[in-house]
């Protein structure tokens, strides 16, 4: 990869944040400190119950977690914030080999499995995974939107768009451009 492609890669990922959960403190402080290089923020956890707990209130917008840990495993951290946020990236980071393991992430929805040790080869795939799975993700949000109206306005709407025969998204684009002007 040449440098400009690293450089570009590192302008998209410090757009975004990450959440690493690991429960050996070494680790957890390479990984974390290594990914404060290309993140915008990173919050570090090493356990699954305090990365739960920091996910209500931080919402990254992706989690590195390992599978083998004490109390919740990385398997089970994953469904409950699949509960919470099924469009979540989450990836995990293990030394476990565990076909058993690797198959139950498939099974949760986990964007990525990448396996211990990481090398720097690794971690610009990975990256590059992590900015292609967000690109997707926001042209999916850009194509439509939603918004709810009180029954009173979205019969004006409704009413505006069938006399001239446009969306009601365009009469609410064209009402909220004439707001800000």
């Amino acid at each position: 990869m040449a440098n400009t492609d690293l450089i570009q890669l590192t302008q998209q990922t410090k757009k975004l944040t990450a959440m690493v959960v690991e429960d050996e403190k070494v680790t957890n402080e390479l990984l974390t400190s290594t990914f404060k290089n290309f993140f915008a923020g990173v919050t570090s956890c090493l356990s699954a119950e305090e990365a739960i707990e920091s996910y209500k209130t931080i919402k990254p917008d992706v989690i590195f977690v390992d599978i083998i840990m004490p109390g919740i495993d990385g398997i089970e951290f994953a469904r409950r914030i699949r509960a919470i946020n099924p469009n979540q990236i989450i990836i995990v980071i293990s030394a476990s080999n565990d076909i058993t393991k690797v198959s139950e992430s498939i099974e949760v929805g986990i964007n990525s499995f990448i396996q211990k040790p990481i090398d720097t080869k690794k971690i610009i795939e990975l990256l590059t995974n992590v900015v292609s799975i967000v690109t997707k993700k926001k042209k999916v949000e850009t194509k439509t939107f939603s918004i709810s109206l009180p029954l009173d306005l979205y019969d004006i709407v409704n009413e505006n768009a069938k006399s001239e025969s446009i969306s009601k998204n365009a009469v609410i684009i064209r009402a909220l451009r004439n707001f800000y002007e």
